[in-house]
């Protein structure tokens, strides 16, 4: 059965910062590409950032380019989101999705965790 499981959400000040993980079981975890999508309400899901299965590709969204970072450790199965000069609008529901890049890319993982809510306050 595979489980992806999304920590490190909260409530932070704009110009904070948080770090948010996502640990995969029950997956030969090096064999995917992972994401980050949010999810505002009354919005669409969107990707964030991916990361190809070797951690060697990346691509960011341009509203989070340059205060965003995605790193994986194979070795723990975990993708990691670093958040920095978070806004209020980066206010959402943030969930991981496992596939193959081009399916990260489009949207489409065949694996998603639950989501972890992150809140920015002004």
């Amino acid at each position: 059965q595979v489980q992806l499981v999304e920590s490190g959400g909260g409530l932070v000040q704009a110009g904070g910062s948080l770090r948010l993980s996502c640990v995969a079981s029950g997956l030969a975890f090096g064999s995917y590409a992972m994401g980050w999508f949010r999810e505002a309400p009354g919005k669409e899901r969107e990707l964030v950032a991916a990361i190809s299965r070797s951690g060697g590709g990346t691509y960011f969204a341009d509203s989070v380019k340059g205060r965003f970072t995605i790193s994986r450790d194979n070795a723990k199965n975990t993708v990691y989101l670093q958040m920095n000069s978070l806004k209020p609008e980066d206010t959402a529901a943030y969930y991981c999705g496992a596939d193959s890049f081009y399916n990260v890319y489009s949207g489409l993982c065949n694996y998603w965790g639950q989501g972890t809510q992150v809140t920015v306050s002004s």
